[in-house]
């Protein structure tokens, strides 16, 4: 594919906002596409593992998601993968962590900035396109249930403790040594001159929307032309969005972005019954479509991916949808 097949002398600005696995999976596929240029703004509140210990050991930004998306944007992405997800056993202080996360770790504090760092360890690996953190402002991210409690970090709302918990009414942030929180400034670049922007797949509350609920960035989707395409989740998550057809994961993340959806790409190929007997036993259901939002175009692709009994998005598949989005985008 060439720059020529967009009608335009320069790549298409693609822009994914997104955490997590999700994110990795769509990086994974956008990587091989031509012609575009990728910027990845990535959610900087993951509190769990290896990332939460040494954000809360050495007080630095979670480096897991960023180290995800910076592996998928490289050519090297299945040997760099091996390398740096490899966790560490012998060493007491080391153990659990992995070295891709403790590099991105110490090149940070070396170089006195977190997307230094991470400008760093993406020039080590050949990334062709940018890592963003949505926020370099160490925050928490607090759930508001339904029945009034509030659950504290990324982590404790990510994994359900129990059989059954409250619904989640909002999320917001608490920020650590300041009294504000603030969007990286690069990423309101990046989203300027978008000419299309990427939201998900990923945990909704955990994954997405703790990026448009950082100040700042949802004021900019509100305010760009650039058409927003929602990837939704192929499977439901428990004690985030039990329940939720396709429509409701749309009409959720409207609330968040300030404006409509220009369209939603929706999986459509159901798992074999085996898997979804698994994924049944965590609480997790097969989002169906539900019922349509006339203001949100969908477009229905099976985008299945099954191998090692995990449900998720296919690369490639998705890869091939968006190549689809840009080709037939007029003002591209």
């Amino acid at each position: 594919m060439t720059h020529e097949t967009y009608r335009r002398n320069r790549p298409v600005q693609v822009v994914t906002i997104g955490g997590g696995s999700g994110q990795y999976a769509l990086l994974s596929g956008l990587k091989n596409l031509a012609g575009i240029h990728v910027s990845a703004v990535v959610s900087m509140m993951d509190s769990g593992g290896s990332t939460g210990r040494l954000r809360d050991e050495l007080g630095t930004l979670p480096p897991g998601d960023i180290l995800k998306c910076i592996l998928a944007l490289s050519p090297h992405q299945d040997t760099a993968r091996a390398i740096f997800q490899k966790r560490f056993k012998k060493d007491r202080r080391l153990k659990g962590h992995n070295a891709g996360n403790m590099l991105l770790t110490m090149l940070s504090r070396y170089t006195g900035s977190f997307p230094a760092g991470v400008q760093a360890l993406a020039e080590i690996l050949d990334v062709d396109g940018e890592v963003l953190p949505v926020t370099i402002d160490r925050a928490t991210l607090v759930a508001e249930l339904t029945d009034g409690s509030r659950i504290f970090g990324e982590s404790a709302i990510d994994t359900p403790r129990g059989h059954q918990r409250e619904t989640i009414r909002d999320v917001f942030l608490v920020p650590h040594h300041s009294d504000a929180i603030t969007v990286y400034p690069p990423v309101l670049k990046a989203i300027a001159d978008a000419d299309i922007i990427l939201l998900g797949p990923g945990d909704l509350f955990t994954s997405i929307v703790p990026n448009l609920i950082v100040p700042g960035l949802r004021e900019k989707l509100s305010a760009v032309s650039a058409s927003i395409y929602y990837v939704v989740n192929i499977m439901t998550k428990f004690g985030e969005t039990n329940h939720f057809q396709a429509s409701d994961f749309i009409a959720t993340l409207e609330s968040f972005t300030g404006r409509k959806i220009d369209a939603a790409i929706v999986n459509n190929r159901r798992p074999v019954n085996r898997l979804l007997a698994l994924y049944r036993q965590q609480k997790s259901d097969f989002v169906d479509i539900g019922l349509p939002d006339p203001g949100c175009r969908l477009i229905l692709e099976d985008l299945l991916e099954t191998s090692g009994d995990i449900i998720r998005h296919d690369p490639k598949k998705l890869a091939g949808v968006i190549k689809r989005i840009l080709l037939d985008d007029k003002r591209l």
